[in-house]
């Protein structure tokens, strides 16, 4: 069993991440960190609570966290998951509440109660990971294991990718604190995620899994915020699909075999300059590295894992509706 701490900024495929963790018989989410970037950080935690209302899921912490990067403000918020997170999905109404402490002290918390145990698992803009690290220096040898979905390390046209664009200092201070550590952070960038692409048939699968005794709240739920997703691809060039980013990083958060990685020492772009908040590896190894780097993926692999653990899941929640 995988204790999981998860930080996001709740868009589409974070919420895709948290259902996935909810479906997985090997993880126990402890707590949730919500913090700003695709959308602004109320937003973000109400998304979290209604997900985990939609979901049926156990009374789970969950803390509000940053709402701006360590210098400045954020650059403003990613209009790829629509005003609210979540595309064209509606999440039911909840009395369930946020916890008496920050993201800070929940990040602290959850690594203390569970020395050498702890998964950590980054969605969103490392804000409230770096602002924890600050607070506890021990941070990296608390965790069993840190997945971050960050970064873009392919050989051609470099670009920053959205959750290290907007806080890099964040991304800096992270991974300077776990340079040279026993546990690297394992790092799923846009080069290894965009080639996990979700397509409308491969959603008809997971829906067909999951509704096979009858309806199930969650798929229309899914649906809704996928719509919007394949839309959003589409404008952008990448054709009706819709890369899981954060889905990918949770399956490797439970399961690192998923993914081939490669040590390196990654270097983050702080000058204000077109290539801020660029990552940069340096394979060499004659530096500390501080990341495994995920280089290699079997996205039919990643799919069929995603549809065993949601289809049942879903379909467990149309029989207790």
């Amino acid at each position: 069993m995988n204790g999981v701490f998860v930080d996001v900024d709740t868009g589409i495929d974070d919420a895709m991440a948290l259902i996935y963790l909810l479906a997985s018989a090997d993880a126990e989410v402890v707590g949730i960190a919500s913090t700003g970037g695709n959308i602004h950080v109320e937003q973000v935690c109400a998304n979290n609570l209604g997900l985990l209302e939609l979901c049926r899921a156990p009374t789970l912490p969950v803390s509000k966290g940053a709402d701006e990067p360590l210098c400045g403000r954020w650059p403003h918020h990613s209009k790829f998951h629509g005003p609210n997170g979540l595309g064209y999905a509606e999440l039911p109404r909840t009395d369930r509440r946020l916890t008496g402490y920050d993201a800070t002290a929940a990040w602290i918390a959850a690594a203390h109660a569970h020395p050498g145990d702890l998964v950590g698992l980054v969605t969103g803009p490392l804000t409230n990971l770096a602002l924890a690290l600050r607070a506890e220096p021990a941070l990296p040898t608390l965790l069993r294991r840190l997945v971050i979905m960050g970064g873009a390390f392919g050989d051609t046209n470099p670009m920053a990718e959205w959750n290290i664009r907007v806080d890099p200092e964040a991304a800096h201070e992270v991974f300077a604190g776990w340079a040279g550590r026993q546990q690297l952070p394992i790092v799923c960038g846009l080069d290894l995620t965009r080639r996990v692409a979700m397509t409308p048939e491969i959603l008809a699968r997971l829906a067909a899994e999951a509704s096979a005794s009858g309806p199930s709240p969650l798929i229309p739920m899914i649906e809704d915020a996928m719509r919007f997703y394949f839309e959003s691809h589409q404008d952008r060039g990448h054709g009706y699909v819709a890369y899981m980013h954060d889905p990918l990083a949770a399956a490797v958060a439970l399961d690192p075999r998923l993914v081939s990685t490669r040590a390196a020492t990654v270097d983050i772009e702080l000058a204000d300059t077109p290539t801020r908040g660029t990552t940069i590896a340096d394979w060499s190894g004659g530096r500390k590295a501080n990341a495994l780097i995920g280089v290699d993926v079997d996205p039919a692999a990643f799919f069929d894992r995603f549809i065993e653990r949601v289809g049942p899941f879903a379909r467990r929640l149309g029989r207790h509706s």
